[in-house]
């Protein structure tokens, strides 16, 4: 199979957020997936869209671009010599699926985001990088390991047009147009999660935690949407990083 410029651009691009998750601490052994859509051919429709996941048994530090498997929406795998995470199939079908606008789609089973996802009022409006998410952050049930199908319906009503979802019991997931748009949205999610368990600690022997009030945080969020096009100049920043480290995850 014939390997596209485009491609060959979103196969560095979602290797280089498997190794700056491993950097970060993000990953969790071989599981949690990142995804990409690959463009569409001239006049396919959306259900012979296709997508780059990870091949299972890889270390997050370990992923290159040449390792990323090409996988349908059936399942099967179009490009590649190996198998893939099946509940991240799920997931990651689940989204590409239902949002034209999600091409990146990162899943994670941080300690923050997981502490974060436990607690009964989800993410709180504790702090201005909270104030990112404010009412743009979903609520999935727990339903167990996400090896039924059945439950991306259910994915897709809890995300609905949100930037990231709380799994309850699970983990973080964010979207975006772009990897360098979902993974900037996963790292300050994660840093509000960071915050927020932080500051529980705290509460215990320093009073209880206040939130902001609901006018502040709309304005913030407000505000940091008119800069989200920062997005793009912060991940050349981090590729840059990961080239003076390690550039095997371009090859």
């Amino acid at each position: 199979m014939t390997t596209t410029p485009d491609e060959l651009v979103l196969r560095r691009d979602l290797a280089a957020a498997y190794r700056l998750a491993a950097l970060f601490g993000w990953d969790d052994t071989l599981y949690t997936h990142f995804s990409v859509r690959l463009p569409r051919a001239d006049n396919a429709a959306p259900e012979e869209d296709r997508f780059l996941i990870n091949p299972f048994g890889l270390m997050f530090d370990e992923v290159r671009a040449s390792d990323l498997l090409v996988v349908d929406l059936q399942g099967r795998v179009v490009s590649g010599k190996a198998d893939y995470n099946v509940a991240g199939f799920t997931i990651h079908s689940a989204v590409h699926m239902a949002r034209e606008d999600a091409h990146c789609v990162l899943h994670t089973h941080t300690l923050p985001g997981m502490a974060v996802a436990a607690c009964e009022q989800g993410l709180l409006q504790l702090n201005q990088i909270s104030t990112e998410f404010h009412q743009r952050v979903g609520v999935h049930a727990y339903e167990g390991v996400a090896f039924d199908l059945d439950e991306r319906t259910r994915i897709q009503q809890s995300l609905g047009n949100n930037i990231a979802l709380l799994l309850r019991h699970h983990g973080l997931l964010s979207v975006g147009a772009t990897v360098a748009d979902a993974f900037a949205i996963m790292f300050y999610l994660n840093r509000a999660c960071e915050i927020q368990m932080a500051a529980a600690q705290m509460a215990t022997v320093a009073g209880p935690v206040t939130e902001i009030a609901a006018h502040l945080s709309q304005h913030a969020c407000e505000q940091l949407q008119s800069v989200e096009h920062e997005r793009q100049i912060l991940w050349q920043a981090w590729l840059r990083r990961l080239d003076r480290l390690d550039p095997s995850y371009r090859d």
